[in-house]
């Protein structure tokens, strides 16, 4: 069994990025290793991804908000699969991930940016989980041993615009 890596990139890696790396992790059946990072890391992961994951039961041990550079140093695993889920909307800076990984951009708004409420805040990181959760469950139902480069390429750009058409409207 081919086992690919996986690594999802936000701004901060407190939030979306944590929560895509918990989930493929949990649902991967050890096909895949998932790894988070951000271009510029909060330091710390958000305590409403931490209580999200808690509440779905999804491993949060070594979860950390860490840099990007740690995966380009040598040594780091070599990335089979790089997903940005950054929001471009919302006017944050997306790093591109150098090499030769299938690469996409699966952008989801930043639960971490929600204001009011610790119920507001909640229903915030609901929405980007359900988003990246509904996301990496198409991904993971992909025949990826079958599909060619530029196929896969599609597929997983399509997979990033699942859930932007209602956002539109």
């Amino acid at each position: 069994m081919t086992r690919y890596n996986v690594l999802f990139l936000c701004t901060g890696n407190s939030a979306r990025s944590i929560l895509a790396e918990a989930y493929l992790n949990a649902t991967g059946k050890g096909r895949f290793a998932a790894y988070s990072a951000g271009s510029h890391p909060q330091g710390k992961v958000n305590p409403f991804a931490l209580e999200l994951l808690a509440k779905h039961r999804l491993d949060s041990a070594g979860l950390r908000s860490k840099s990007w550079d740690e995966f380009a140093r040598a040594g780091a695993p070599v990335m089979d699969f790089v997903f940005t889920v950054c929001d471009q909307a919302a006017g944050e800076v997306c790093p591109m991930w150098p090499g030769r990984p299938m690469t996409a951009h699966w952008g989801v708004d930043d639960p971490a940016k929600a204001e009011g409420t610790d119920e507001h805040k909640r229903k915030a990181f609901m929405r980007a989980f359900a988003e990246v959760s509904t996301r990496i469950n198409l991904f993971l139902s992909l025949p990826l041993d079958k599909l060619d480069g530029l196929a896969l390429g599609r597929k997983l750009a399509e997979i990033g615009r699942v859930g932007t058409e209602a956002n539109t409207e």
